[in-house]
């Protein structure tokens, strides 16, 4: 297969092989890719920055160098690539690595069975990157707010804030298990929430203490609680629209497919 860089609808689309798999915790994977492919991958400045991995469907013979636009011109719906989102964990290109953490539990969805199948040598498509935050200098502190699906954002955003810089973080998991070493130059009070526990994510940002000054907030992950935390730090505590980086990741009940045409019909409402 040809490594030169293809592209999709204007987005660069690279090949990655896999040089390791690792289990970070349990439920969470770390694929390691690099490759030929990798040295046409052009980083971006944002800690949430974000591949779409593209799935092909088995029997489908695709353009060669892969382009979405010719795909989706030339074959029927069901025959193109399904997608996932995944936030870039590092990309190192002097160590020729890029890692996205996959959540796996079990043979439940699309992206982490297949995770769980690779082996050193596999070759796969991404599509991007793309991206929005990246903690700002200028902020008093740092709030973050996530459960699995936006640990590595929060992770590579934590190794990102300015060395002291006031930290907290309030992170939702299944249980002790799933906590997940997050180093950072800030001066962070990290605190993990049980799912198996009960813990109460929104209940725990609206007791926390909040320091003076300006914050900087990502709050990322189940659409649920994104919602209710986007009127609470908004409407009652104020939060700048402008310093405030808020998003559902996934729906509960809901798979990746309709979660998304949903989203859509809401931004078109």
């Amino acid at each position: 297969m040809t490594d030169r860089p293809a592209r999709s609808g204007g987005k660069p689309v690279t090949r990655l092989r896999v040089l390791r798999t690792e289990r970070i915790t349990p439920h969470m994977i770390r694929v390691v890719s690099g490759g030929e492919g990798l040295a046409a991958f052009v980083a971006n400045e944002f800690t949430d920055s974000y591949v779409k991995v593209l799935f092909p469907v088995p029997g489908v013979a695709y353009p060669e160098p892969f382009d979405m636009r010719v795909i989706k011109a030339e074959l029927p719906r069901e025959q193109w690539p399904r997608q996932r989102s995944y936030t870039v964990r590092y990309h190192d290109p002097h160590a020729g690595e890029l890692a996205i953490d996959f959540v796996h539990h079990g043979d439940e969805g699309l992206a982490g069975p297949w995770a769980a199948s690779l082996r050193p040598g596999d070759e796969f498509l991404v599509m991007g990157p793309g991206g929005a935050y990246a903690p700002s200098a200028e902020a008093d502190w740092h709030l973050f707010v996530g459960d699995e699906s936006a640990l590595p954002a929060i992770g590579a955003s934590l190794e990102a804030v300015p060395a002291g810089a006031p930290v907290r973080a309030l992170l939702l998991v299944e249980d002790a298990a799933e906590e997940q070493p997050l180093p950072t130059k800030g001066d962070a009070q990290i605190r993990w929430l049980h799912r198996s526990a009960q813990d109460d994510l929104v209940a725990a940002v609206r007791a926390l203490e909040f320091p003076g000054g300006t914050v900087h907030a990502f709050v990322h992950g189940e659409a649920g609680f994104v919602r209710e935390l986007r009127r609470h730090l908004l409407d009652e505590r104020g939060v700048r629209r402008d310093m405030l980086s808020i998003s559902g990741y996934w729906r509960r009940g809901k798979t990746d497919e309709a979660w998304r045409e949903e989203k859509a019909a809401e931004k078109a409402s």
